[in-house]
């Protein structure tokens, strides 16, 4: 309690926050999506909630009717700021006709409710307006702006160190030279590696009104000078309130500009080595026809969100929490000639820029599958032995839980030297049977109509059918099984129009394994010896 004291102020008791009703979900009536739909929707715009985002809107549990907007953590606090008024004699501002804006630092009870804001800092609140803050990592720098003596709406970028040893002391308070004159720069926000600040200003090279910049962040704490995240970001109206992933690969913003709702909406865009992608709306169930500014996010689905969509005037915080939309690609990987199954492809899955997200090699029944992010673009490389790899692009244009099905087809490498061997080989990897069973299955039927094609093809061609067993049973059984399997792949052959004295069945039962594991055998191994071998006989006359 006593550290609580020393980083936050009581309100006077007579001043304290209303409580709003705790978790309290906000949703759109069908009237105001309608009106929505008729007034705002541009004709190439769906608002239906195909953002890739399912967020639910709670009430934080501290809203006035003045406003209320999250700023961030520090030590395990929500930092806010509000315009509540103090005191009779407080001082209003004539832009806004609320109280000057100063930080607040709220507790989290363990439902996930806010509890009595408490003044931040006796230092960092001042009588002028106190716009938004952001710490560096290590928690020890500041990144704050103030409003102007003379102008309330016009705002400064300061910082400020925390003194060794103290609990809450702010010192070395400096005003950055990023500062213009007639330039209000706002809602700075630090990433997670320390080394880069993003912030909105109305700068003249803005494209219009706010503009969001960032700043390299140097050894000493000062910034380099600012760049404007371009025209894929800003637009001729107003961008403002920046805040990145906890991984600092996606930018968060608020604009209206951009295919929106009406008012300000959030926006997110992945941050590449390149530049920025076009930003996409967040949803209908984060975003309304009002204003919803200041998306934070304090764990990877868990923030905070201000809104005016309660009174259409005053701002007040909501807890946005993200249900995670899945999604995912699966299929298999297939030799283009003879449509076999391809075991053992190599197959990776790469962000847009060529960074490797997850790889994998395919088992015995050729599949791959990798989870995916609703409109992201990605790339798909797949190699195995005797086919030339293959790049692929693939985007995730989807908003909504999904399996995206792309079988996969690779090119035999025509170089190799016994082509026609590697086709069997290949085939004969995908001639399996039901445990203890020799009986031919109806899937097997694709696969064993390549090898008659494969036969006709090469009508010269004599074939043996070799079938291997795992060590699983008695020797005797296992020999039996074999030469049953083998024969049931012969018959078909033959029944299927290839003459017998071309082919020869042959059963090996545990004999020749491939990985003599004996008694120490894996799922893997005994998968492994259980086999179909397809072996041409007369080679070299072919």
């Amino acid at each position: 309690m006593k550290k609580t004291i020393l980083y936050c102020f009581y309100f006077f008791s007579s001043l304290i926050f209303s409580q709003a009703t705790a978790n309290l979900a906000f949703v759109n009536s069908l009237d105001e999506v309608n009106d929505i739909i008729k007034e705002r929707k541009p004709s190439n715009f769906e608002f239906k909630n195909n953002s890739g985002y399912n967020f639910e809107i709670l009430d934080a549990g501290i809203n006035s009717k003045y406003s209320e907007i999250c700023s961030g953590a520090f030590r395990n606090k929500i930092i806010m700021v509000s315009s509540k008024k103090l005191g009779a004699f407080a001082k209003i501002d004539p832009y806004t006709g609320e109280g000057y804006k100063d930080l607040y630092c709220v507790d989290v009870s363990k439902n996930g409710q806010l509890r009595t804001p408490l003044l931040f800092s006796r230092i960092l609140n001042t009588k002028y307006n106190e716009g938004q803050l952001s710490f560096t990592p290590d928690q020890k720098t500041v990144y704050y702006t103030r409003s102007t003596k003379d102008i309330s709406y016009e705002y400064k970028l300061y910082k400020a160190v925390l003194e060794e040893d103290s609990h809450g002391n702010w010192v070395n308070e400096t005003l950055l030279s990023v500062n213009k004159e007639n330039v209000s720069i706002e809602n700075p926000y630090v990433n997670s590696t320390g080394d880069k600040l993003y912030f909105s200003a109305n700068m003249p090279n803005s494209y219009g009104g706010f503009d969001l910049y960032v700043c390299d962040i140097k050894s000493d704490g000062e910034l380099s000078v600012p760049v404007n995240l371009g025209s894929n970001i800003n637009t001729s109206e107003d961008e403002k309130y920046p805040s990145l992933s906890k991984d600092s690969k996606y930018l968060y913003f608020s604009s209206r500009g951009h295919l929106n709702f009406g008012g300000y909406d959030v926006f997110e865009s992945k941050i590449l080595k390149t530049g920025y992608t076009k930003p996409r709306n967040m949803g209908n169930t984060l975003n309304t026809k009002y204003d919803e500014i200041a998306f934070v996010l304090i764990v990877k689905n868990k923030g905070y969100v201000s809104s005016n969509r309660r009174y259409g005037s005053g701002y007040n915080l909501y807890t946005a929490i993200n249900d995670e939309v899945e999604q995912k690609i699966k299929g298999r990987i297939i030799d283009s000639n003879s449509q076999a199954i391809l075991a053992g492809s190599v197959i990776t899955l790469l962000d847009e820029e060529g960074t490797e997200i997850s790889r994998d090699t395919t088992g015995i029944d050729a599949n791959y599958s990798f989870k995916v992010r609703p409109f992201e673009s990605y790339k798909i490389s797949v190699s195995k032995e005797g086919f030339k790899s293959i790049d692929l692009d693939f985007l995730a244009n989807r908003g909504n839980e999904t399996t995206y099905l792309r079988n996969i087809e690779l090119i035999p490498d025509v170089s190799k030297e016994y082509d026609v061997e590697r086709e069997l080989r290949l085939l004969a990897d995908n001639i399996f049977f039901d445990s203890n069973k020799s009986n031919i299955k109806r899937e097997l039927h694709r696969v064993l109509n390549k090898v008659i094609y494969i036969l006709n093809e090469h009508p010269k061609m004599q074939l043996a059918i070799d079938a291997h067993t795992d060590n699983v049973g008695s020797d005797s059984f296992n020999l039996s099984l074999s030469e049953d399997r083998a024969a049931s792949v012969l018959n078909y052959l033959i029944e299927n129009g290839i003459p017998k004295d071309r082919l020869r069945s042959k059963g090996y039962g545990e004999t020749k394994p491939i990985i003599n594991c004996k008694d120490n055998c894996s799922e893997e191994d005994l998968q492994t010896n259980r086999r179909v071998e397809l072996v041409i006989i007369n080679k070299r006359k072919l």
